[in-house]
């Protein structure tokens, strides 16, 4: 189908919370006395939105977005890195603030990317195979089910990475288990909220995809879809 307005929208908040997520992320808070990036408070709403995207759209659309989340989040870093590295103005004396909120370790970096894709692309496979076991009902439980996979695979890879040689292992699968049980918990909360937008995109767009014949390869472009 031809690249409509509403998909768009969808795609550039899609994108806009995974990089705000990641520059909130360098602030640790502490709710209810558990230990978590401050990007919690976001990045969730980028699985919602995935969510809304595989349901509507199907998972080839939704695979040309990740792939695009991950280019832009890949240029920020890149520019952030450049803006670093530029020599200050002689006025200008927050170098070392700048380099704490905008710069990032190599591991870190690695970490985010792999944990990002990874987790994305198990969300957006796992909805759309449940899509077509289910005949399309349910859509609770498929996009609780396939955050809870998706947002455990997340967590799992990206605080294993970055702390594996830092935290005791108690602490580790503490840290872990708490990111996966607030982000789930997240997109329970917000189930209504995606259900509406899902209901208002499917009238409005006239599509509601099923991946019947998709080919899941994660590395295969394109974002042509079929409608039902």
């Amino acid at each position: 189908m031809k690249v409509s307005t509403w998909f768009v929208g969808v795609a550039a908040l899609f994108v806009t919370c995974l990089i705000t997520a990641n520059i909130l992320a360098v602030k640790l808070i502490s709710p209810l006395g558990f230990l978590l990036p401050a990007g919690v408070i976001i990045f969730p709403l980028s699985y919602l939105f995935g969510d809304v995207l595989t349901e509507v759209y199907g998972y080839r659309a939704t695979r040309f977005v990740i792939w695009l989340g991950f280019f832009c989040n890949l240029l920020a870093v890149i520019a952030f890195s450049l803006g670093g590295l530029l020599p200050s103005a002689s006025v200008w004396h927050d170098q070392n603030a700048y380099q704490t909120i905008l710069g990032s370790t190599p591991k870190t970096l690695f970490a985010s990317f792999i944990s990002y894709l990874v987790g994305e692309f198990a969300n957006s496979f796992i909805l759309a195979k449940m899509k077509i076991a289910t005949k399309g009902r349910w859509l609770w439980m498929r996009t609780i089910g396939s955050t809870f996979v998706g947002e455990g695979v997340d967590s799992a890879i990206f605080i294993g990475i970055v702390f594996w040689s830092i935290l005791p292992l108690p602490l580790l699968l503490t840290a872990i288990l708490t990111q996966w049980i607030f982000k789930v918990l997240y997109e329970v909360v917000a189930t209504p909220f995606t259900y509406v937008i899902v209901r208002f995109l499917k009238q409005r767009e006239g599509v509601d995809v099923y991946d019947y014949q998709t080919n899941f390869n994660p590395f295969k472009l394109g974002t042509r879809v079929e409608k039902a």
